[in-house]
């Protein structure tokens, strides 16, 4: 059984987390984030695939090799991406700080940063941002490394659960940021993740991929995957439960659906904070030839201009929506093809439907979220990706990010 519960990123057992202002960003709020486990932990994570991986990036793909990892420090207001030699300098620098912070070794800190690319660190205050973020770690920390990594981010994302585990009564927490420049493999976003359930790191490595690849890999606010993505979780395993080494275990299924869970919340938190965004769209593609078909035709809807501004402005101009499976690259024919937006057929077998009601799908699309659906009519395959609108303050807070 699955139950929300409070307590945040710390709600688990044997983690602490802490959240300080150290002057990178303008605004006077917190921009060093800081997550520990009190006990060595199982690690996982993911990394976004774009090839100008920020310095971070690069240096917890390293760390996570060992499967091993006790602390995340987390900065923003500087992606340290696009940042040379320098850039790597201060990623190793900020794990070894923390490391020498928490009197652990350097390869037990994964670094993670967010924020304006091409713009080096200012060094000096992240360092003394870090040994005030380690001297104020607490079970009651998770506000203060929740605001930490914020951005453009509209409102905080977090969720904890309490669920049963072999018989244990384990704990899950995640947090997460991002609003723009979301995209899959991954996108402008960070999520953290810890559990006191107990896990070999190659479960919790492939555990975590499965659940990264139906979440987080299926949202898209505007199409672009950043420098900086990274999805990271710890598992201390001070649960207690016997430690899970079998992917055909009970136990590794019960795991794995609740971090899906956690994931796939957070994923949708994201595309709901989307940067401009008034509505949330589910796009649901049915009946394809294979899983990437699907995938590939509800992307191409999700992330098409012409279907995000029609949605915004809440004009009922259906065809952008078959146009973009036409282009996607996902095997379809006309004549078997379908579609519905919220519960209201629009097209039937590549045609629109006899008794189309323009005025009942004006009022569909006034809502704030809507369901898309397209049926191939042409294998068993489905695919579900998570989206939303255009709007003219999307383009405002992009025009004017830096300056």
């Amino acid at each position: 059984m699955l139950t929300k519960i409070s307590g945040g990123i710390t709600a688990p057992q044997g983690f602490k987390a802490a959240g300080v202002h150290a002057g990178i960003k303008k605004n006077g709020k917190e921009d060093i984030g800081l997550i520990y486990s009190t006990v060595p932990a199982a690690a996982a994570a993911q990394f976004t695939t774009n090839q100008m991986a920020a310095a971070p990036v690069i240096v917890s793909r390293q760390v996570i090799e060992n499967g091993k990892a006790r602390a995340i420090i987390i900065n923003s207001g500087c992606a340290n991406a696009c940042t040379g030699d320098q850039g790597m300098t201060d990623a190793r620098v900020m794990a070894h700080e923390t490391a020498k912070a928490l009197n652990v070794d350097d390869c037990e800190v994964l670094v993670a940063s967010t924020g304006v690319i091409g713009v080096n660190l200012p060094m000096d205050k992240v360092t003394a941002g870090i040994t005030q973020a380690a001297a104020g770690l607490s079970e009651n920390g998770h506000e203060q490394a929740l605001a930490a990594i914020m951005t453009t981010d509209t409102f905080s994302k977090s969720c904890a659960y309490e669920f049963t585990l072999g018989g244990k009564q384990a704990k899950i927490a995640g947090i997460a940021k991002g609003a723009g420049m979301i995209h899959p493999n991954m996108a402008t976003m960070l999520c953290f993740i810890t559990t006191d359930a107990a896990i070999a790191p190659s479960l919790l490595k492939q555990a975590l991929s499965q659940a990264v690849e139906l979440s987080f890999n299926m949202i898209t606010v505007d199409g672009d995957t950043s420098t900086n993505d990274m999805v990271a979780v710890l598992a201390n395993g001070q649960v207690g439960n016997e430690l899970i080494t079998s992917t055909d275990s009970q136990t590794y299924r019960e795991f794995y659906s609740v971090l899906k869970t956690v994931c796939t919340e957070l994923a949708q938190l994201i595309v709901r904070d989307g940067e401009g965004a008034t509505k949330f769209l589910e796009i649901n593609v049915t009946r394809a030839v294979s899983f990437a078909d699907a995938k590939c035709a509800a992307m191409a809807i999700a992330k098409s201009p012409l279907v995000k501004t029609a949605f915004f402005g809440q004009d009922p101009n259906w065809g952008r929506i078959l146009c973009a499976v036409g282009y996607s690259g996902a095997k379809t024919q006309p004549d078997k093809t379908s579609l519905a937006i919220g519960d209201l057929t629009i097209v039937v077998n590549g045609q629109g439907a006899a008794s189309f009601d323009t005025t009942k799908l004006k009022e569909v699309m006034a809502a704030k979220d809507i369901a898309i659906t397209v049926d191939l009519g042409l294998g068993d395959a489905s695919a579900t990706v998570w989206t939303c609108d255009f709007s003219y303050e999307y383009v405002k807070i992009n025009g004017e990010y830096t300056t």
